[in-house]
């Protein structure tokens, strides 16, 4: 694998910052599926990887990452995803990153997968995440769900708290 490049190296830097600061703000929260609100909460390890640029054509000022977690608690699951990064070459603490990661696993009981889809801006210091499951991205058991995760990170400890709706059966 090679080294990412300078303007590489500080997309990952400011990406660390980002996922260390702290706690994320939930945006755009709608919820209009018919169902009881419902919350899971828990822990969970996530390990962030470089990628190396796949062509010469890409920018070399976008970083690219896998993610790998592991969930604990109301959601017992593994998720793979990919995440791109860009962060400001003149503005300490600003920088943006959007995300897709599919979750396998159980919800409270409720076993299959679906996706997550991240958006996350922070403007000098001041971070703005929404994390959103892919409407319809349900499967097995997880058919119907929607909802939001709120990302908590405290003493290097990251915790999720997700508000979801599970649908009985998928629209007609």
């Amino acid at each position: 694998m090679r080294k990412p490049s300078r303007a590489g190296a500080g997309v990952i830097v400011s990406l660390c910052l980002f996922l260390s600061v702290g706690s994320f703000a939930e945006t755009g929260k709608d919820h209009k599926e018919a169902g009881v609100t419902k919350h899971a909460r828990g822990s969970f390890d996530v390990k962030v990887t470089p990628q190396a640029p796949e062509d010469k054509v890409g920018d070399p000022t976008v970083g690219r990452m896998s993610l790998d977690k592991q969930f604990h608690g109301d959601l017992e699951a593994t998720s793979k995803g990919q995440m791109l990064a860009v962060s400001s070459a003149d503005v300490q603490g600003s920088a943006g990153y959007v995300a897709m990661e599919r979750v396998v696993g159980t919800l409270q009981g409720h076993t299959g997968t679906f996706a997550l889809q991240h958006s996350g801006t922070m403007t000098r210091g001041t971070p703005e995440l929404s994390i959103t499951v892919v409407p319809d991205s349900g499967t097995g058991q997880l058919v119907g769900l929607a909802g939001e995760m709120t990302i908590n990170i405290a003493d290097g400890k990251h915790s999720y708290d997700f508000e979801y709706t599970l649908r009985d059966s998928p629209p007609s």
